[in-house]
């Protein structure tokens, strides 16, 4: 078995996984969308992610656009499970750092940032605290929500 992915050993802690690049229409795409305004926007955006249903960026926009938590907590979490797949994918073994930094990471991280706060926000305490932890260990300095 062959695996090119991205995963980098650092001698100073866990290996780091990169995401691979989303498909560049799906980015334009989505830079469009957002570009538009109110309904107008989430209704563009909505279509950017039927097209691109793997579009992590695309869940976590739309998740950002939601009319109400409880959308928006669905929307999250399809991009926190898509991005777990993805992850899985690019060599990643449930266990490493998954950074901001990289670009190509912060759709999933986005998802997953959304999926902490709108569990808390609909009394989901539990998982607010376990996607709370997870962000923390996944990129250290994404605690207490910083981007």
């Amino acid at each position: 078995m062959s695996d090119s992915s991205p995963v980098h050993l650092t001698p100073s802690g866990p290996p780091e996984t990169v995401l691979d690049p989303e498909p560049a229409e799906a980015l334009e795409s989505l830079t469009a969308a957002l570009g538009l305004s109110g309904e107008q926007r989430r209704k563009a955006v909505s279509a950017v992610v039927a097209r691109h249903p793997r579009f992590l960026d695309g869940w976590a926009r739309l998740g950002e656009l939601a009319r109400d938590d409880v959308e928006a907590y669905a929307c999250f979490r399809v991009g926190y499970h898509r991005g777990l797949d993805r992850l899985r994918q690019s060599g990643w073994r449930g266990s490493g750092y998954v950074r901001w930094e990289h670009e190509t990471n912060r759709g999933f991280l986005r998802s997953l940032q959304g999926l902490q706060a709108k569990a808390a926000a609909i009394g989901e305490d539990d998982e607010a605290e376990r996607t709370s932890l997870f962000l923390t260990q996944l990129d250290p300095g994404l605690a207490g929500g910083g981007r």
